[in-house]
């Protein structure tokens, strides 16, 4: 894994701002709100069939797909890991560690080699300490993808119960 800090990234910050307001997380905060993230940010990249993190291992960042796939995964109680997802680019994934701090609850593969952007914990802190309103408005974000993804979820419940009592 290659890790660099956004100061040393090839992509220019503008460039990254509209990568950025274009994904979930960051789309409709104001400009100047993603410019403050984006010093945050570090790069990690991947090579295909690497583990990005396994499921139970210690989650503080949350994670942004610039290019490449991976596959989200979770073991089932028979030992066989499930895929759970495909996530690509603009798609994110782990924010719930910069919330609850609890261990990881599935496993990220590289597929294909990725580019990541990392955004931790101790990053967000340091958002909140210079500017509470920039972390207030990517905060409300965060928890608004995190209630879309728990309707997504009831939603996939229901449709396996229905199936399971069609039998």
């Amino acid at each position: 894994m290659l890790t660099r800090t956004i100061d040393q990234l090839p992509e220019d910050s503008a460039c990254l701002r509209d990568f950025l307001s274009g994904t979930s997380l960051f789309g409709g905060l104001e400009p100047d709100v993603v410019d403050q993230v984006i010093p945050l940010l570090k790069e990690r990249r991947y090579q295909a069939g690497a583990v990005v993190f396994a499921e139970g291992d210690t989650g503080k960042s949350m994670y942004v797909v610039r290019s490449g796939e991976l596959i989200v995964q979770r073991r089932c109680s028979h030992g066989i890991p499930a895929r759970l997802l495909m996530m690509r680019a603009g798609d994110h994934f782990g924010v719930t560690a910069l919330i609850e701090m609890e261990p990881r609850p599935f496993s990220c593969i590289a597929e294909k080699d990725l580019l990541l952007y990392e955004l931790t914990n101790a990053d967000l802190y340091q958002l909140y300490k210079r500017n509470s309103k920039a972390y207030l408005l990517l905060l409300l974000n965060i928890n608004r993808e995190l209630c879309r993804r728990l309707r997504k979820a009831a939603a996939r419940i229901a449709v396996l119960e229905d199936k399971q009592h069609e039998r």
